[in-house]
């Protein structure tokens, strides 16, 4: 019920056919009846109507709203701006010298660590290899003196059998006087 549409007022009925025809029970335009319901719709439009007013009100937060978010927006870009700024040109060249000085020295000292490592397994390479040497070398002499031990065996069980087969042919000739002896002792 705003103030500039097409209102039935109050008493007043459309006509049935549709048309644009109005049957004025209070009288015509000018009549008082008329002017009081004029003012009825102005004060009802006044009072309940606030289409306008919060309208007005809805434009304005919205622009307000806009406008500091865009303030907002403006500050926090500027200090990214400015932290990335700070960052590229003083933390990330000291962060970069740092880490040079301190991998030179970090590489200095795994390359130390590197070499006393290649001299211990160097040391161990060849004491292991004199180990190795004195194990063939007493091993060799192991089995010499192995084969000469197994020669002396032989040539004394040699020596032995030959003893043997000597006191047993003394033995057997022994024998052979003694039964001769017997023989000669048995004929009497």
């Amino acid at each position: 019920m705003s103030g500039g549409g097409t209102e039935t007022p109050v008493g007043c009925e459309a006509s049935p056919g549709g048309g644009d025809k109005k049957k004025d029970s209070l009288g015509t335009a000018g009549s008082p009846a008329h002017l009081i319901i004029k003012d009825l719709g102005e004060i009802h439009s006044r009072l309940l109507d606030h289409r306008p007013v919060i309208q007005g009100e809805t434009r304005y937060f919205v622009k307000e709203f806009e406008e500091k978010r865009g303030l907002r927006e403006m500050r926090v870009l500027e200090n990214l701006k400015n932290m990335i700024h700070e960052t590229n040109e003083h933390t990330l060249p000291k962060c970069r010298e740092i880490m040079q000085g301190d991998l030179s020295q970090v590489l200095q000292r795994l390359q130390t660590a590197s070499d006393a490592v290649c001299r211990l397994q160097q040391k161990e390479q060849e004491r292991k290899k004199i180990l190795n040497d004195h194990l063939i070398a007493s091993e060799k002499q192991h089995i010499i003196q192995w084969e000469d031990f197994m020669k002396e065996q032989h040539s004394k069980q040699a020596e032995v059998d030959e003893e043997h087969r000597k006191a047993m042919e003394r033995l057997k000739e022994q024998y052979a006087e003694m039964e001769k002896d017997l023989a000669k002792f048995s004929t009497f």
